[in-house]
């Protein structure tokens, strides 16, 4: 009664057209009060509060504002002048080139959120300018964060690692193919669905052109090395790289480029707090929802009644997914580890999966599940920066749904694409 109760009055507020928040918190709040146990009520606005009080989570709005920051003082143009210049023979190449800085990005944030608001800020006003719909160009970016946690290294690793009892560093050399590989996918379907906003060039570029824009384009190259030297080299964490970012960002385009004025300033902040504030508010309010479903031992009671049901090794390996796919569309993705690995590892061993595998596979799955609607958080990022509705983005994002969960089937059924790399290496 409790579980129709908490999806029946979310799928009928969403079908109504209320903000998705307001739907999660609504849903919860009913969802207690049939259950008879109003004393949950004032754990609602707690969990809220505690969700907020993140300092990880503070790297969304840094990440935000140094986009936005790059944006109005010239950073963007130049970087992305210098990589069309390298891609521009490749159709649809702004779309293509959304993805590659996701997967480099990925391993600066390792976060999916951030990496669609640092990137995506970077790259949708570009591609809108180039004659990419709004919807589009964000749909390019939500399903290019998909990256931030799959390429290593990755906050979600190292929960499973503890979790499962596996390596750390293993679980971070097994994520390399898998995420170089769905990168490789994306770009692919970018060339297919972007192709006719965004052909290939054939003209040849110059060396002079190309000294030009790499000399134009050096401090923006420049901004990636600093971060990824400073998260690596121990200076900060990559919370803290996105204050970085921004600093830097402001320091480029103020005193070198001299682009950004002193007037442009209230509105790059005004714009980033708007975008800020809804994700967060989004976050936020998904944090009671969970725990909620975690109190009433919802995803314990899908798991075990729907693996039940079946013991051919296929079925089993396709529920898994499923399973971990609809979780992840009202989840986050700390709370599917910790709640399904115990159940799901020793099912998997039975299978012949190893726990590196059914890592990826985990992490693999709650990425996709972040753009895909209702708890698509990486949707809610993208369509603040494009400022466009959720609605239009859930629509674009079919096909990049499509193909990343084709991927996933391929390497849950070919594990060795997850493992030999770990093997090779000796980890």
């Amino acid at each position: 009664m409790i579980i129709g109760m908490l999806f029946g009055v979310l799928f009928v507020m969403l079908f109504l057209g209320v903000p998705i928040a307001i739907c999660l918190g609504i849903a919860v709040c009913v969802a207690i009060v049939a259950s008879g146990n109003m004393n949950l009520l004032p754990a609602v606005a707690q969990r809220m509060f505690t969700q907020a009080d993140n300092f990880t989570l503070m790297a969304v709005p840094f990440f935000i504002l140094a986009g936005n920051i790059m944006e109005k003082g010239g950073i963007s143009k130049r970087l992305i002048d210098f990589i069309e210049i390298l891609m521009r023979r490749i159709p649809g190449r702004l779309s293509c080139i959304t993805v590659v800085a996701s997967a480099f990005f990925g391993a600066i944030s390792g976060s999916n959120p951030a990496t669609v608001a640092a990137i995506g800020g970077i790259t949708v006003p570009r591609m809108k300018q180039k004659g990419y719909p709004d919807d589009i160009a964000a749909a390019v970016a939500a399903s290019g964060g998909t990256l931030g946690v799959v390429i290593p290294p990755s906050i979600p690793m190292v929960t499973y690692a503890v979790t499962a009892s596996v390596s750390v560093g293993t679980m971070f050399m097994a994520g390399v193919i898998p995420g170089l590989l769905l990168a490789v996918v994306l770009i692919a379907t970018n060339i297919v669905i972007c192709k006719k906003y965004d052909a290939a060039e054939t003209g040849k570029v110059t060396l002079r052109a190309f000294a030009h824009s790499f000399k134009e384009a050096i401090l923006a190259i420049f901004m990636p090395v600093i971060i990824l030297g400073g998260i690596y080299g121990g200076l900060f964490t990559p919370t803290e790289s996105a204050a970085v970012a921004c600093v830097y960002a402001f320091i480029i385009s103020v005193f070198v480029y001299k682009e950004l004025k002193m007037k442009d300033i209230y509105e790059i902040f005004r714009k980033s707090t708007v975008s800020s504030a809804v994700v967060l508010f989004v976050v936020s309010m998904s944090a009671p929802f969970a725990w909620f479903m975690t109190n009433q031992n919802i995803p314990t009671f899908i798991a075990s009644s729907v693996l039940g049901l079946f013991t051919n090794k296929v079925a089993l390996l396709l529920m898994i997914n499923v399973i971990l796919l609809f979780l992840g569309c009202f989840l986050e993705t700390q709370s599917i580890i910790l709640l399904v690995t115990p159940i799901l590892l020793p099912i998997a061993t039975s299978l012949g999966l190893s726990p590196i595998a059914l890592g990826i596979i985990i992490i693999i799955n709650t990425s996709i599940g972040m753009i895909t609607p209702p708890m698509a958080v990486n949707l809610f990022v993208a369509s603040g920066i494009a400022n466009t509705s959720i609605g239009k983005i859930s629509k674009r994002i079919i096909p990049y749904l499509c193909v990343e969960i084709a991927t996933l089937l391929v390497m849950t059924f070919i594990p060795a694409i997850i493992t030999w790399l770990p093997g090779v290496m000796g980890v």
